[in-house]
């Protein structure tokens, strides 16, 4: 090797290992900030006929004004801890718990979401433990207050107005209301929204309120008092949206206001800022990947995958974005006991044969002898995929599991991740060897994770009632496509091989759905 060349190794070594250093130090001061979150805090766990319950209260308190504190679809209880913490820290007491289906609680949800009295019914049997248990440790008074997101909104307001000797709040975060629920007889109802969510939704609840008030309501404005049980209000959080809302300080700010109105409650005004440490966590455990990369077997002398122009790769990036949707609108869903996860898997094998079909059909006469002849050493590829997915289950998926929500699969969902890997599997293998390769179009990988966004609207369009709810992770499946797309290009430029980071990805993401979705009876 060459003196400049060996200075130019050295030269990447050692900036790689300032990379690599700087982003230990942010994972290990974020992590110590979420750790030290739960100070003051006593935090116990437990099963109440079957439900997951976790109990949030003040260290060396019993009893407190206490809050019932619910999830909404796909979430899990974890995903409300900035809450619980909040409130913890405040003086109150908080339950959280893991409705049918989600998180850790193996009770079957619903299989249709259009069956109502099902649904509500098994919402009902997971909330009632949570609020007996709630009312154990609330104080003297004997009464709780309610907090919910998105589908817990229907439930608890029709617990609120069946109880509302007991129920002295109830703060419904982005809720879904149906339109037979009744919100008259409510006490002391606060509506809270992202301002980033669409009109649509804040115009529903502003009209459920005017129904209720007989007059016009404009958000930011409070009818009634808290103090005598009649307040009434719908507020919006500034910079966030439909999830964004759980980690917004404006938005827990809002809630223990309204909270300490209703019971003639002082608190001391903190709340949970984990949104800042989040950040630093995983832009550092992505940061991370980027020096260890550099310690990958290669497999392959040269890059390996397709590399096509632009050219002769647009068509088979379009076509399986249009058929894919259009094919399976008629098809039956419900071969997996796993809601909406199910039609995930199909669009996402569906979308893999259709692209490594129009591959082979542009790529028919191509000789690809130079291809074939580039030897690839299949061992320290599987030695490079293995590493890979380690990281990617153990350094990205625990701290998820630990400090967002419910993520690392039980044995009950570990099936069902290899179902819906099946799926994963093709499409991020066809879509890794589709856009890369020497000569691959640029920009053709973003490129052909914008158009199964754009495939994944069409087939909710083509069929609202059953498939509303994916609407919701699409922001979700963005991000997860520009996280792991950018770890998996680092991945790729070290190994010369796509298997390894579409293998890593798919399995990511096949246990992302299969822990998030609620499983079904």
């Amino acid at each position: 090797m060459s003196m400049p060349s060996l200075t130019r190794c050295r030269g990447r070594c050692l900036l790689r290992l300032l990379v690599a250093v700087i982003a230990l130090v942010a994972i290990l001061s974020s992590l110590w900030r979420l750790h030290a979150a739960s100070a003051g805090v006593e935090i116990s766990t437990q099963r109440i006929d079957g439900v997951p319950l976790t109990l949030y209260r003040p260290a060396g308190v019993e009893r407190a004004p206490a809050v019932v504190i619910a999830h909404g679809f796909a979430g899990s209880q974890r995903m409300m801890q900035p809450y619980a913490l909040t409130l913890a820290r405040n003086g109150y007491v908080a339950v959280t718990f893991d409705f049918a289906g989600h998180g850790r609680n193996p009770a079957p949800f619903v299989a249709s979401l259009e069956d109502q009295q099902r649904r509500l019914a098994t919402l009902s049997a997971g909330l009632a433990p949570a609020v007996a248990l709630a009312l154990e440790h609330a104080d003297p008074s004997g009464r709780v207050a309610l907090l919910g997101h998105s589908m817990a909104g229907d439930v608890l307001a029709r617990h609120a107005a069946a109880h509302p000797e007991t129920v002295v709040a109830s703060v419904l975060l982005s809720p879904y209301l149906s339109p037979e629920t009744e919100v008259a007889s409510i006490r002391n109802l606060l509506l809270v929204y992202g301002a980033l969510e669409p009109e649509m939704l804040h115009a529903q609840g502003l009209e459920r309120l005017a129904a209720v008030l007989d007059t016009e309501v404009a958000p930011g404005e409070i009818h009634g008092a808290p103090e005598t049980g009649d307040g009434r209000g719908l507020m919006l959080v500034e910079g966030a949206e439909h999830i964004g809302v759980l980690y917004a300080e404006g938005g827990q700010r809002l809630a223990l206001d309204w909270l300490d109105r209703s019971f003639g409650h002082v608190s001391q005004g903190g709340v949970d800022r984990r949104g800042g440490a989040l950040a630093l966590l995983f832009l550092g455990l992505v940061t991370l990947a980027w020096p260890l990369a550099a310690l990958l077997p290669r497999a392959a002398a040269t890059p390996r995958g397709a590399g096509l122009g632009w050219r002769r790769s647009w068509p088979v990036a379009v076509a399986p974005a249009i058929l894919t949707p259009l094919l399976l609108w008629p098809l039956p869903t419900g071969w997996l006991p796993i809601l909406l996860g199910d039609y995930l898997s199909l669009h996402f094998g569906l979308y893999g044969l259709l692209t490594l079909a129009a591959l082979w059909w542009v790529r028919r006469g191509d000789a690809d002898s130079e291809t074939r002849a580039v030897p690839v050493d299949w061992s320290r590829l599987a030695l490079a995929t293995f590493a890979v997915m380690l990281y990617f289950g153990v350094a990205l998926t625990l701290p998820i599991d630990r400090f967002v929500t419910t993520l690392v699969p039980d044995a009950h969902r570990l099936p069902l991740v290899l179902a819906i890997l099946c799926g994963t599997a093709l499409y991020f293998g066809a879509d890794e060897w589709l856009t890369r390769g020497q000569g691959a179009g640029r920009g053709a990988y973003a490129a052909t994770k914008l158009l199964f966004l754009l495939s994944l609207a069409l087939a909710v369009a083509l069929n609202l009632a059953e498939l509303f709810f994916l609407v919701i992770i699409i922001p979700a499946i963005l991000v997860f496509f520009l996280v792991y797309g950018l770890l998996s290009g680092w991945v790729y430029r070290r190994v010369n091989h796509p298997l390894a980071g579409a293998l890593a990805n798919a399995l990511a993401f096949a246990s992302a759905v299969a822990v998030t979705f609620p499983v079904v009876g």
